[in-house]
């Protein structure tokens, strides 16, 4: 079993490795979330199993993951898909998804979406995936694990049934884009660990505002705190989306 994921700021991650881990705790984990992985290539068959796990921007896969995916293809492989969302809505984004890895070569068996700390809005679902998540999404891959072990007659062609809609839904980014202050070292992590190779590696205290992506990795990964965005900006979008996010969600199992 192979366990791939785009996590800049590792929600996306602990959700993937919780729920593949416990489905094959000897799983292969590819993370394609650096620059440096955008041309690798992957061929799985159909003794193979992926779990393939994103985050939720807008209600969308982001794109860059998609270009990511396309270098991994399948022959009838299993997969299982992974969204996960900061509290809000998944939307159309396991929709997405599905297509994606159909078009890839892979046959999806299950499809999960999943609450993780808000990327940029912190306050949104802090903590999570947390202890609660945790024993759902575990009996979610034991569930998963069954029919990956057990299938039924005719299972393995059956279509799975996945929420979303086609079209999909229009996401042109956020207006928040990270920024370095005073405190930079121009250490260069930041850029080294860029998925988008946003930030220049002569100049780490620069951002190409274009290629970002908002991902708030550079933020996450700063050893020195460096990296924020504009307080008043982020102010605004947290009371714009505090009635979209004040309820908890729950996660979600396709199977």
């Amino acid at each position: 079993m192979y366990i791939v994921y785009f996590s800049p700021t590792g929600g996306t991650r602990k959700a993937a490795e919780i729920i593949g881990k416990e489905i094959d705790s000897d799983a292969t984990v590819v993370d394609i979330t650096p620059y440096s992985q955008r041309d690798k290539r992957y061929e799985l068959n159909s003794d193979d199993a992926l779990l393939v796990a994103v985050p939720v921007y807008g209600g969308r896969v982001p794109a860059i993951a998609i270009e990511r995916l396309k270098c991994i293809t399948g022959h009838e492989t299993p997969a299982i898909l992974v969204v996960v969302y900061g509290n809000r809505d998944y939307d159309d984004a396991l929709l997405e998804l599905k297509s994606a890895m159909e078009s890839n070569g892979f046959q999806v068996i299950a499809g999960i979406a999943c609450i993780a700390e808000h990327s940029i809005m912190r306050v949104y679902a802090q903590g999570r995936p947390d202890d609660t998540d945790q024993i759902v999404l575990k009996h979610f891959a034991e569930r998963i694990k069954s029919k990956l072990e057990n299938p039924k007659k005719g299972e393995t062609t059956e279509e799975i049934q996945i929420k979303g809609n086609s079209p999909y839904k229009i996401y042109n980014g956020v207006p928040i884009k990270p920024r370095a202050n005073r405190k930079c070292t121009q250490c260069g992590i930041c850029a080294e660990l860029c998925p988008v190779n946003a930030i220049p590696r002569e100049n780490p205290r620069e951002t190409d505002l274009e290629k970002c992506i908002s991902c708030m990795r550079c933020i996450a990964v700063c050893p020195q705190k460096a990296r924020s965005v504009n307080p008043l900006k982020l102010f605004m979008s947290i009371r714009a989306f505090r009635k979209k996010c004040k309820d908890e969600k729950e996660p979600e199992l396709f199977i």
